[in-house]
């Protein structure tokens, strides 16, 4: 009984030898891509949301400027802030204005600016992050005050 217990001690470490690396490396994979897929995630979510928040406040700045093509100027400059940020968004960013006064642009008056948006995650196509339901809503907001000696035109 002693010698067959000492010849299976005496075995045991030679058929474990290598396993350990085996192992580790299983281990790695298993825990650092689903690390790097979540790092990926929050990375592209957090970019959309500051593209939104400048996209808002750029936006807003230029609807106060005012004049004919205000509106026209500010969609452009919400849809370079997303492209500055080479975001894959699942749909083109759109811009919400409120007025707290009539006429819109009345100096000293606050315009309300919105920009949302939806992002895919990384590495999911368009359609099956639509089926799947793996699209973030991202919105930003920017409040702006028309400039008090701002002349009207």
């Amino acid at each position: 009984m002693r010698r067959r217990l000492r010849e299976l001690v005496q075995r045991l470490p030679r058929e474990e030898g290598g396993n350990a690396v085996i192992e580790f490396i299983g281990m790695s994979v298993l825990f650092l891509v689903p690390l790097v897929y979540l790092t990926l995630t929050f990375f592209t979510i957090q970019g959309a949301a500051f593209a939104a928040e400048g996209a808002a406040r750029e936006a807003g700045r230029i609807l106060s400027l005012g004049g004919d093509t205000g509106r026209e100027a500010a969609e452009l400059a919400t849809r370079l802030a997303f492209e500055d940020f080479d975001l894959g968004v699942s749909t083109p960013p759109s811009l919400a204005v409120e007025c707290e006064s009539d006429p819109c642009l009345t100096p000293g008056s606050r315009l309300h600016v919105t920009v949302t948006t939806r992002v895919t995650l990384p590495l999911i196509t368009t359609g099956l992050a639509q089926a799947l339901g793996a699209v973030v809503p991202i919105e930003g907001r920017a409040v702006v005050v028309v400039d008090r000696f701002r002349v009207q035109g």
